[in-house]
């Protein structure tokens, strides 16, 4: 929901942010929509394949690890978005990239026990 609400936001929308939220999401890169979307979807596909036990979920959570360490990059490091979100903007990131892991590696103990196919 959180990629689809920023996807599809209106100047409308963007108005009623405070203005240095406006402004992040008014100069964020095309590549990091790209690393968004690769996150999202990817993670979304390997969840899918995980519930129906496929051997590829391993490599679509990979994938959305790569999209995640690239938001994490501009995030934490390129950007100024923890100035406009102050230290509550560090604990959905840091989540996002815990559960990211932590269903890469379910995702390779599954497969290396023989729980997928």
């Amino acid at each position: 929901m959180a990629y689809l609400a920023q996807a599809y936001m209106t100047d409308e929308m963007k108005a009623l942010l405070p203005e240095a939220e406006r402004a992040l999401y008014e100069n964020l890169p095309t590549w990091y929509t790209a690393a968004f979307a690769l996150a999202v979807f990817a993670g979304l596909l390997g969840s899918l394949a995980l519930l129906i036990r496929k051997k590829w979920a391993t490599l679509l959570f990979i994938i959305s690890l790569l999209g995640i360490l690239g938001q994490m990059t501009y995030n934490f490091i390129l950007s100024d978005n923890m100035d406009a979100y102050g230290l509550e903007g560090y604990i959905m990131p840091i989540m996002v990239l815990i559960i990211g892991i932590f269903l890469y590696l379910y995702s390779k103990k599954a497969k290396t026990n023989g729980w997928l196919n």
